[in-house]
């Protein structure tokens, strides 16, 4: 059985390209280019130009403009008022010879009044707070906030968890791809002494060793995943955010004590945020660097996770 689609007689929709069930509500208008899925719903004064694409399951709230160049995949929500931009130099009367591109993924979220600047890619699952304008791209479930919009924390499991404030050595759950090493703590009145016998201790021969300081609070660093090489992350000093992602499921910890440490196996997505002034990490590596093992596309890394989950689940 084929439903057809609600279109509000005040409505001005030119487009042929229409999935089903989808609801266009009063005083919208939909120039011939668009495409735009089934299960959408456009609120009232919503206006979409001809070179968009609008996914399935999408809500496009009140008073928002999808203009040339705009990509919208599917389950992602647009709240009122949201302001696109798609010309990098605006000029009056004067058409750009090439729209910016800009991309939102799937099961993104963009709160109420935030703006967009254009060509940017919104990634996978991410949350844009409210009245934010995003200046450069938003990683996969980052949570930003503000003007400039900066991260303050990752989706986990579909909502913010408030475990994400808790510091690692509290919070030690099992999750695939990750494990924990604790080194030895002495302290007195000379001060602290932390020792490690590597060999037993760490799993991997390490080949690379570096250390990561005086990085701004809003700026996030990793944001991907290896091939082959391992790496143990300690917090010498201060305290920083990891989030890790194995595919499957999200977690995220706060690192404050150098006698933990987190090893972050190969295909695991990894990024560390909110660093705070005085932070230093040390990272102790199971390969020399190597380029071609990084994996810095996110749906590249769930392609080679995915296939790497169906090989193991192949019976013969």
């Amino acid at each position: 059985m084929k439903y057809s689609l609600i279109i509000h007689p005040q409505s001005d929709v030119q487009s042929q390209n229409i999935g089903e069930r989808t609801q266009i509500w009063q005083f919208c208008v939909v120039l011939p280019g668009a495409r735009i899925g089934s299960d959408v719903n456009l609120c009232a004064n919503v206006f979409v130009e001809n070179d968009v694409t609008v996914g399935d399951r999408v809500t496009v709230k009140c008073g928002v403009q999808l203009w040339d160049g705009i990509t919208v995949e599917n389950d992602v929500f647009i709240g009122p008022n949201v302001t696109f931009t798609n010309d990098r130099f605006p000029k009056s009367k004067q058409r750009p010879v090439a729209f910016a591109r800009t991309l939102i993924k799937a099961h993104a979220s963009i709160g109420a009044n935030a703006t967009i600047l254009p060509g940017l890619t919104i990634g996978q699952g991410a949350m844009i707070g409210a009245a934010a304008v995003v200046t450069r791209d938003v990683p996969p479930y980052a949570i930003v906030k503000g003007n400039p919009a900066r991260i303050s924390g990752y989706v986990n499991g579909g909502a913010e968890s408030p475990s994400a404030i808790q510091p690692a050595k509290e919070k030690r759950d099992n999750f695939s791809g990750i494990s924990w090493v604790r080194f030895t703590a002495v302290s007195d009145m000379r001060g602290d002494l932390i020792a490690s016998d590597f060999s037993k201790q760490i799993s991997f021969p390490v080949k690379r060793v570096f250390f990561v300081t005086n990085v701004p609070s809003h700026h996030v660093r990793g944001e991907h995943g290896h091939k082959e090489c391992h790496q143990l992350l300690i917090c010498l000093q201060g305290s920083v955010m990891v989030a890790v992602d194995n595919g499957q499921k999200r977690a995220q910890w706060r690192l404050d004590d150098p006698s933990l440490g987190i090893h972050i196996h190969p295909k695991v997505w990894a990024a560390q945020y909110k660093y705070s002034n005085n932070a230093v990490v040390a990272v102790f590596a199971s390969h020399e660097y190597d380029a071609s093992d990084y994996i810095r596309n996110y749906d590249e890394f769930l392609l080679i996770v995915n296939d790497q989950k169906s090989h193991h689940n192949t019976t013969f």
